[in-house]
Formats: C-alpha cells, sequence, structure tokens
C-alpha cells in the first residue's frame, strides 16, 4: 500500500503543479511569482556569481536553443513505452482474445505522429534564433521553433500523441479489468497481518495488480499522467488556435492585463487588453493551416 499511497500523492502534485502554473502564469503580482522572486533573491547573495551565470547558460541551453537531448529523451520514452505495449500486453490481450484492429490502432497512430513530428522539426518556421513569423514557443521536444509555417504540423502532432497516450492507457486498464474480471478476484477474500479476513478492495485489488504485473501498472499510470497533461494542453492550444492567438501573446497579454489592473480606476477596469486579430473561427483555422506567404502578405499590405 505503500507504493500506491506514494504514487497518489505524485499524481496529485504532478497534477496541481500543472494547473498552478497554468494558473498563475505571466501574472507579475500572483503569490506564487512574489514567493518565487523573494527565492531568486535571497539565492543570489547565496549562491556564486559564476554558479549563477553557469546555470543560466545551461538553462538557456537546453530551453530556448536547438538541442538533442530532449529529442533523444522524447524518442526514447517512445522506445520504452511501445516496447512494453508489445512485449507485455499486446501478446496478454492476444491470449485474451481482444481485436486485433483494436490493439494496431496504437501502431497506426503512432505512424501518424512520427511523420508530423519529422515534418514539424525539419520545416523552418522563420529561422530558428532570429525573427521566427509567427512565433509560438520554441518546443524542445520536436527540437524546433513553432512558428506560421510548422504550427499546423505541431497541432496534429500534439493532437496524435494525446491521442496515443489515451489509447494505451484504455488498452491497458482493460487487459487489467479483463483479468480481474475473469479471475473473480473481487469475489474472494485474504487475510491481514492480524490474521483477520477481509473482502477484496480497491487497494489490496491495486497492490496485487501492481506486484503480478508491475512493468504494466507503471506504464498505465505513466500514459494516464500523459494523457491528463497532454488533453489540458491541446485543450490550450486549441483555444488559442481558434482565437488566432499564439501562447507568445497569450502570455504578453495576460501580464498586460495585470499591469493595466493596477493602473485603471475601479470603474475603469473593463478596459483592459482584447485580441483584436480574430477573425472568426474559420479564417483563424485557414490562417494556420493555409499560413500566407510573404508575397500574399505584401499584397494585404
Amino acid at each position: 500500500m505503500d507504493f500506491l499511497a506514494l504514487f497518489i500523492i505524485y499524481l496529485l502534485f504532478v497534477l496541481a503543479s500543472v494547473v498552478l502554473v497554468c494558473i498563475y502564469s505571466g501574472r507579475k503580482q500572483s503569490f506564487p511569482a512574489r514567493g518565487l522572486s523573494c527565492i531568486t533573491q535571497v539565492s543570489s547573495f547565496v549562491i556564486p556569481t559564476w554558479l549563477q551565470r553557469a546555470t543560466q547558460r545551461v538553462l538557456h541551453r537546453l530551453f530556448h536553443t536547438r538541442s538533442c537531448l530532449f529529442l533523444v529523451l522524447h524518442l526514447a520514452l517512445q522506445v520504452a513505452v511501445y516496447g512494453e505495449y508489445t512485449w507485455e500486453v499486446f501478446g496478454y490481450c492476444r491470449e485474451l482474445e481482444f481485436s486485433i484492429h483494436y490493439l494496431l490502432l496504437p501502431y497506426l497512430l503512432l505512424a501518424v505522429n512520427m511523420g508530423f513530428f519529422i515534418q514539424c522539426s525539419v520545416t523552418n518556421p522563420g529561422v530558428c534564433n532570429n525573427c521566427v513569423h509567427r512565433f509560438d514557443h520554441h518546443c524542445v521536444w520536436v527540437n524546433n521553433c513553432i512558428g506560421a509555417f510548422n504550427t499546423r504540423y505541431f497541432l496534429v502532432y500534439l493532437f496524435t500523441l494525446t491521442a496515443m497516450a489515451a489509447n494505451l492507457a484504455i488498452i491497458t486498464a482493460a487487459f487489467l479489468i479483463q483479468v480481474v474480471l475473469l479471475s473473480n478476484m473481487m469475489l474472494g477474500s485474504y487475510i491481514d497481518d492480524q490474521g483477520q479476513e477481509h473482502a477484496v478492495e480497491i487497494l489490496f485489488l491495486s497492490q496485487h495488480l501492481f506486484l503480478t504485473f508491475p512493468r504494466i501498472v507503471f506504464m498505465l499510470g505513466f500514459v494516464i499522467v500523459l494523457w491528463l497533461v497532454l488533453g489540458a494542453y491541446c485543450c490550450f492550444t486549441l483555444y488559442l488556435a481558434l482565437t488566432n492567438q499564439t501562447s507568445n501573446e497569450w502570455y504578453k497579454s495576460r501580464r498586460y492585463e495585470c499591469s493595466c489592473c493596477q493602473a485603471l480606476q475601479p470603474h475603469d477596469r473593463h478596459i483592459v487588453y482584447r485580441n483584436v486579430y480574430s477573425q472568426g473561427v474559420w479564417v483563424n483555422l485557414k490562417e494556420i493551416f493555409k499560413p500566407p506567404t510573404s508575397s500574399e502578405e505584401k499584397k494585404k499590405t
């Protein structure tokens, strides 16, 4: 039970952290932002200057420039997950007579995902480390900036990656549920350390499944967390696409709203940042999936 409790605590901590980052990102006056600022100021007096500069250079190198580290990590995680799925889950599900089309769906999603992953990585959005047309962000996982000419590839890559995680989670969970139903485990009982007999409960069942299929249960926990995080990010990205915004513009608009709210009088606080680039859902999506070329931009101006 100890492992299960720690895993649940870890899962809640990760999800709470993601929610807090989404809520308070861009707000200079928020409590987390002020706390982080205080921690940074205090640590600047303790940590040597050379170490601070070296850390900043390393972080900049990892998250704001092209590096193959996260690219290799991305591929390694996919190999590990699909290796476990192929090695154990696929074989067990075939023995339980799962539909072969249902079991092959993750491989189809993987093929589509890898195609758009390569397109997103090799397509020039502008020129990385220089001005990028319709700059959204620098994605370490595809090792490229996301801009006007590869946003459409990034969206499909993101949605198929989320679908992969969801599909793997559903198949793995269905396999474990089928194992429990066929073994009639829920109708049984167990004897605890004090010698008392108890009916099988969910916590005991989860521990038993983890001890019986440790890699499969661990993979299930990983893909569920990945599915939740990617699902939330997909919804956010879809919102940006439908409103014709980039994450860079959204972040700056949040900071603009916070600064305006401090400066305006209470009766004027409804006068805040307004997105003037949204031209309707259809036109917004058309701009992403068929971005105008430089010659078309000149004609408009």
